[in-house]
């Protein structure tokens, strides 16, 4: 359970490539799920439930394989169904709209892979693999509508077996063809083996490799030379303190004169001041200078005797 819910979580990580096929590919790959539905059940003839019954193709699509096999829900629901040709099939998968028997159709497309289901740059290493879902009620019934199905527990697992080996410095992926149109690129859930939670095709595929940058010509490089590197670090290291420092008394030296500058201002304001509210007095020449000099006193004197009685 718990490596189920991190490949989940690491599934929806990844950067998810949600492409839409064209309007013409979408077409003729749902002109051929209906035309294959047909020869899947012309398969049956007094079908028993759980049994896979492969069906056949006409000549002009040669290379294909399909098979059906009858299900009740129920027993899907509650049971899975191990295998089911690449498929794994886990307990817990339920459709919609709910049918009480199903049939499950199966596709490999083989050397039809590309034509149906194109992929631009990109290289398939296995053939397109489908499991679609149907009713089960009329097995003679043409062109049916797919029922969804849809693992709730467990992912329905996807093993392929024959794998072209990938080119040197490629990750194989795993993609996903759902009947909306959409496209969906993931890790490999295992070795040689893809999970989903929902219908569709499947298979994998690889990235064409990418033209390596030019290399640099190795004769044009200078090598480095480490101790020359450290020596000349140190001596930076040295130049930007000093000249951090000068900067900086410079800026201290700067603030003391302006503080000085101020102070001086500040007294000879006070001084102006106190002049301004002082009483004026005359100027009178002693001498060879000037100097002030008052009129008369404010305070005429009067002697001790004029007190007496």
């Amino acid at each position: 359970m718990i490596f189920n819910a991190m490949w989940l979580f690491c599934t929806l990580s990844l950067p998810s490539f949600a492409a839409e096929f064209n309007t013409l590919s979408t077409n003729n790959a749902q002109q051929l799920n209906a035309l294959l539905q047909n020869y899947a059940y012309q398969s049956f003839h007094r079908p028993r439930t759980g049994v896979v019954y492969d069906g056949s193709v006409p000549s002009n699509l040669a290379g294909i394989q399909v098979s059906a096999m009858r299900l009740r829900s129920g027993c899907l629901r509650k049971r899975g169904h191990s295998v089911f040709k690449e498929f794994e099939i886990p307990k817990g998968v339920v459709q919609h709209p709910y049918v009480e028997r199903l049939v499950l159709v199966y596709h490999n497309l083989g050397n039809w892979s590309n034509t149906y289901y194109p992929l631009l740059n990109h290289t398939y290493l296995a053939p397109v693999l489908g499991l679609l879902a149907y009713d089960a009620l009329n097995l003679t019934e043409k062109n049916l509508p797919q029922l969804h199905i849809r693992a709730s527990d467990r992912p329905i697992s996807i093993r392929f077996p024959e794998l072209r080996a990938a080119p040197n410095g490629t990750v194989p992926k795993c993609v996903s063809f759902y009947s909306n149109g959409s496209v969906n690129f993931t890790d490999l859930y295992s070795d040689f083996t893809c999970a989903t939670f929902e219908q569709g095709h499947f298979s994998i595929v690889v990235e064409p490799i990418a033209h390596p940058f030019p290399a640099i010509n190795a004769t044009k490089r200078r090598p480095i030379q480490i101790g020359k590197a450290r020596d000349n670090s140190r001596v930076g290291v040295v130049v930007g303190s000093v000249v951090g420092g000068i900067a900086v008394l410079g800026v201290l030296g700067f603030v003391v004169v302006q503080m000085s500058r101020y102070n001086y201002r500040k007294r000879m304001d006070y001084m102006e001041k106190a002049a301004e509210l002082g009483e004026a007095l005359n100027m009178a020449n002693v001498g060879g200078t000037k100097a002030p000099s008052a009129t008369g006193t404010r305070t005429h004197p009067r002697l001790e005797s004029e007190f007496m009685p």
